[in-house]
């Protein structure tokens, strides 16, 4: 996954990663508690010596304010511009041929200028890999309350009215959400995104506020 973000157009959604070898850290920087956690978990990929701590094979990423923390820490102004930022963030992701995945806001973060970026790459696939499909409409009650799907469903389907359990927010936010992003949820949106790719010209990208924007003088 990592290599796939490497080579793509990440649009300023997609925090980049760097890979290092044999990367060493002072132990003194480690407490006991974490160091036997490594010891334990991670042994094979990391050596604990007397002075160093040596991660063989590790992705590095600039540091973000996990967007599920920061909906519960920050002040409600800040926090209804990044819910809404995170709703174009996804867009934008989807513009480029990406689907997160996991739409959880665990992983999606804040950068330090306020924009919402993504960076939890196990899930990550191309959008145009996915198949975007409306859940049928069930055929009897015993459908209804089933814990199972009454239905068939591939690997590649996806059921974008589903995604609702990931866009929880306070109250006055979410209705500002589903205003501005409630296509998220329709499968239609999904597959124009899809047929729009196949586009040469398939849009621009701005991933900051328009308050950040350079304007030419009139």
């Amino acid at each position: 996954k990592y290599q796939m973000v490497f080579t793509h157009d990440r649009v300023g959604r997609m925090v980049d990663a760097q890979l290092f070898e044999d990367l060493a850290f002072p132990r003194d920087r480690f407490g006991d508690e974490l160091l036997e956690d490594l010891a334990n978990n991670a042994s094979r990929s990391v050596t604990i010596t007397e002075t160093d701590v040596i991660f063989h094979h590790i992705y590095t990423e600039r540091k973000v304010y996990p967007l599920d923390l920061y909906i519960e820490e920050m002040p409600r102004d800040l926090v209804a511009e990044a819910v809404l930022d995170y709703g174009n963030a996804i867009k934008d992701l989807a513009i480029a041929n990406i689907f997160p995945g996991d739409l959880f806001t665990k992983n999606f973060g804040v950068t330090r200028h306020g924009s919402v970026v993504f960076y939890d790459y196990d899930e990550l696939t191309f959008l145009d890999e996915m198949n975007f499909r409306s859940i049928p409409q069930a055929r009897t009650y015993e459908d209804e309350i089933s814990s199972e799907p009454w239905f068939t469903v591939g690997a590649d389907d996806v059921f974008p009215e589903e995604f609702k359990k990931f866009f929880r927010f306070p109250d006055e936010i979410s209705t500002k959400f589903e205003h501005a992003h409630g296509d998220l949820c329709n499968p239609e949106m999904w597959i124009e995104l899809q047929e729009r790719n196949q586009s040469p010209d398939p849009g621009e990208f701005f991933p900051y506020s328009e308050q950040a924007r350079f304007s030419l003088p009139e």
